[in-house]
């Protein structure tokens, strides 16, 4: 399988110098990178398998700069990629060859914590742990923590409506930001929601959570706080087998609780991560869930006790709870650290994200050790058991001829499998360029082209993150006719690490 993205516009790549120029008066200084040296370290985002350089990069400073580099664009046809950190794991913030890469790191300030709204306004470039680290000195904290959650940034966890090993009990990134300052392809600056909890008319915020920079430029978010619940318990639970790790999970559900988080780890993952942090995980397990309960004294006493009954029907060899803040924040260190401990154990692997229905979880982990024996390629999971989010990490060698694709077409038979058994493509990854062949799989052409429709209302010229999510290109004219395409345009294959 390959990567394609659309035919670079050989008219525009000579128009280049002419371009970066204008570009610089719009952002002067250090703001504009056009080297090839200098834009190697844009060349990809976390899907490093896929790499192409952009046209050149632009680094404003301020919305105002933002809205004239759009409108420029805009007026004279050039593509825009926007990129937050960098971290997408599906190649969201991947360049084009003939498209401008607007790097929003200089937006890296919180413009205001107001604890009796209980919201923080930040910029996009803010990551998301300095958001609580900025109120937790009140008792306050940001509920959504990706593990990433130290690099990857509030804007780009809008862009793909992350989650984190919290998100069971506290929601998605959508379920906490409140208000966002978006600019849109024409340069026009627009807001959406404030400080309050609701607004009236359309749910454009719940349009933008998750729109991986297909729609507009994020230039400001406003997110909600929580206090720090009384108390917290991590409870470390040992499986003989996967299965009966994915039915305790369905039946903690099942009887009505709702942990703030369940996380799941097969043997390959548990090892890895106790060699990396020392997190006092048990190694003679196959899998092992982490189920952290919060709230007042009583009500976690309780229901650590009713959980660990259910643990116990499920056939659990061992049942361990945290004894202190300090050992449940362990235990959480072991499974945030998990994507870079296996790292440790295998030259490359290639992340997946899916979401399935939490009742098919035996199932499907049943069917990807089937798929593991049939692509002869290991497999570490890690995943938000809790919401049914895998996260299966596919281990190779791209230095063995052939393992890169038998990688792909690995995760490609999840991702099916995903769809097969009632659940979606994508739980907070994203489609970007890896899902985006797949979204027929889960979406009809008419589905497909509301979607495009509601990108056009956005994006009019399709100038901004083209090649991403959608598998054929459409013009908006041509969507407003109801016209459906039967081929797709030719696509050059992007060149790979």
């Amino acid at each position: 399988m390959s990567v394609r993205m659309p035919e670079p516009d050989s008219g525009l790549l000579s128009r280049r110098e002419s371009i970066v120029a204008e570009l610089r008066r719009i952002v002067p200084g250090e703001g504009v990178i056009a080297t090839e040296h200098e834009m190697r370290p844009y060349e990809s985002d976390g899907l490093t398998a896929y790499r192409q350089l952009p046209l050149v990069v632009v680094l404003p400073g301020t919305t105002e700069q933002v809205s004239r580099v759009l409108r420029f664009c805009h007026e004279h046809g050039v593509k825009v990629v926007p990129r937050g950190a960098g971290t997408s794991l599906s190649g969201g913030a991947l360049p084009l060859a003939d498209g401008v890469l607007l790097g929003m790191g200089k937006f890296n300030r919180i413009r205001d914590v107001d604890f009796e709204n209980r919201v923080v306004v930040a910029e996009p470039g803010v990551t998301n742990l300095a958001i609580t680290k900025a109120v937790e000195h009140r008792g306050f904290y940001y509920a959504p923590d990706p593990s990433s959650q130290i690099a990857c940034t509030i804007g780009g966890n809008v862009a793909e409506n992350s989650g984190g090993v919290h998100c069971l009990k506290y929601g998605l990134t959508v379920n906490n930001v409140l208000g966002c300052e978006m600019v849109l392809m024409t340069g026009e600056t627009v807001r959406l929601g404030g400080k309050h909890l609701d607004s009236g008319g359309y749910d454009l915020l719940g349009v933008i959570n998750g729109s991986e920079g297909l729609l507009g430029v994020i230039t400001e978010v406003t997110v909600r706080i929580l206090q720090k619940p009384e108390t917290a318990r991590a409870m470390l639970v040992g499986f003989e087998t996967s299965e009966d790790a994915g039915d305790c999970v369905a039946r903690i559900i099942g009887a009505g609780i709702i942990p703030a988080g369940i996380e799941m780890m097969d043997r390959p993952a548990i090892h890895a991560a106790e060699d990396f942090v020392h997190a006092g995980y048990p190694l003679d397990v196959e899998a092992l869930l982490i189920v952290e309960l919060d709230g007042p004294l009583a009500e976690c006493d309780h229901l650590l006790s009713r959980v660990e009954a259910i643990a116990r029907t499920c056939r659990a060899t061992m049942v361990r709870i945290s004894a202190s803040e300090e050992e449940r924040l362990l235990f959480w260190a072991g499974r945030k650290a998990a994507f870079p401990a296996v790292g440790r154990i295998s030259p490359d692997y290639y992340c997946m994200d899916g979401t399935i229905p939490r009742a098919q979880l035996p199932l499907v982990l049943s069917r990807m050790r089937e798929m593991s024996a049939k692509y002869a390629l290991r497999v570490a999971n890690v995943f938000h058991a809790g919401d049914g989010n895998l996260h299966p990490l596919i281990l190779y060698d791209a230095n063995n001829p052939g393992e890169l694709e038998r990688a792909e077409a690995f995760g490609w038979d999840i991702l099916r499998l995903c769809v097969e058994v009632g659940g979606v493509l994508t739980g907070e990854h994203g489609v970007g360029v890896e899902k985006r062949d797949l979204m027929p799989a889960m979406f009809s052409e008419i589905d497909l082209n509301q979607q495009r429709r509601l990108k056009c209302a956005f994006d009019s010229k399709g100038l901004l993150n083209p090649g991403k999510m959608f598998p054929v290109l459409h013009r908006c004219a041509e969507l407003g006719r109801m016209h459906v395409s039967g081929g797709k345009l030719p696509f050059p294959d992007i060149p790979r690490f």
